[in-house]
């Protein structure tokens, strides 16, 4: 049976591999000319974990995996407010928690695909979703190249895991303010070369103990750094993105002004938002990962459920003899993983909500709830209810 997947991200080419691994032949289309450079961290653990040690994938994660010892809150001075240990902490949650840079993620998912049979999955990157046509018992979808040239596609199952503003799910579902949560923040990430901050960040995550906006930050292994910036939008706010975040940031110490004077012109920067579906599937169509469940980057689950989703998908396809079945599977695919998701959804806004203290009061109610976290035997009783939360 033949599948094509909108998407060259983690939710995309790990269903790739697992629908490559059962014998099908799979396309893959990205719009990005080439494996996306740019991202953030994000802490790996929970249902993604389980589920690539059962499909074979976590010797690739965890050989891309970042040696994080702590995440440390600092002032405006650079001087510590509140720490969170790390290996207490991946203890505490059994001891699978992983840290990823997202493309080194996307990355190890590229690596895995050499598992499937050779000629079974082809990539098409600088390819982009224009018209999903949708047909009886099967799906063809329009792309255009990078020079504007149109080609078709035909197969049984369409895969939508084309993120946050999928054009699978636009054709297919309709226009995405039917289906955006909005969080009320943006968040913008990019990478940049800083050898010194580099040298005070590495093997910890540097947040500032901000009210309203929070600047992250983590020293890379070749010298560079990793930038997360978390803001409220304002009105009058500046069109271009690093003019906007310049206005934001600037300010909360010497290190942050640094990081801004190195921001590139047009850096990631996007909405903090969930996509909610009544949900994922019609016919012989399904979205994956954030195009049809986001559950926010600042919830640090995304990573974690794109892996298991395109696991628990491919499972729900792998025995199928005919593809007129393929649309009772997908039907009971949704089913069965918006209960995951809904779930998921609920712990993300309540940690959207704690990430970003709109107020005094709020922001030392973290730096307590963060300094407790190494007191027993609250430490037990706050990261079990972290994990609980982000796990499920």
């Amino acid at each position: 049976m033949r599948a094509l997947i909108v998407g060259a991200g983690i939710a995309g080419l790990v269903a790739a591999r697992q629908l490559g691994v059962a014998g099908w032949s799979v396309d893959v289309l990205e719009r990005a000319p080439g494996p996306r450079p740019e991202g953030y961290m994000m802490d790996f653990f929970g249902p993604g974990v389980r589920a690539a040690e059962r499909i074979g994938l976590y010797p690739y994660l965890a050989q891309a995996a970042h040696r994080v010892r702590a995440a440390a809150y600092v002032d405006v001075d650079g001087r510590e407010t509140a720490r969170l240990d790390y290996e207490q902490f991946s203890a505490l949650a059994g001891g699978n928690v992983l840290s990823l840079l997202r493309p080194d993620l996307e990355t190890a998912a590229l690596r895995a695909l050499g598992d499937a049979p050779a000629g079974g999955i082809h990539l098409h990157y600088g390819c982009r979703a224009a018209r999903v046509v949708q047909r009886p018992g099967a799906v063809a979808l329009v792309a255009e190249d990078q020079h504007g040239q149109s080609r078709w596609f035909e197969a049984d199952l369409l895969i939508g895991a084309d993120g946050l503003h999928s054009r699978v799910r636009e054709g297919v579902f309709g226009p995405e303010s039917g289906w955006l949560r909005d969080l009320g923040m943006r968040a913008a990430a990019y990478i940049v070369a800083e050898p010194e901050i580099n040298a005070g960040a590495r093997h910890r995550f540097v947040l500032t103990d901000s009210i309203g906006r929070t600047a992250a930050y983590y020293g890379l292994r070749d010298g560079r750094v990793a930038t997360l910036l978390v803001y409220r939008a304002l009105p009058g706010d500046p069109h271009n993105a690093r003019d906007r975040l310049r206005r934001h940031f600037t300010g909360l110490g010497a290190t942050v002004d640094r990081l801004l004077q190195l921001c590139p012109q047009e850096p990631y920067d996007d909405v903090v938002a969930q996509v909610v579906m009544p949900r994922l599937s019609h016919g012989n169509t399904v979205l994956l990962g954030d195009a049809g469940g986001a559950v926010s980057l600042l919830a640090g689950q995304g990573g974690s459920l794109a892996v298991a989703g395109a696991a628990q998908l491919a499972a729900s396809l792998e025995n199928l003899e005919d593809p007129g079945w393929i649309p009772a599977a997908l039907a009971g695919f949704s089913a069965r993983w918006q209960l995951t998701v809904r779930s998921a959804q609920a712990s993300g806004r309540r940690a959207a909500a704690s990430f970003l203290p709109a107020t005094r009061a709020g922001l030392l109610l973290r730096r307590w709830v963060i300094r407790s976290s190494s007191v027993p035997p609250l430490d037990r009783l706050i990261a079990r209810r972290i994990v609980a939360s982000l796990a499920k």
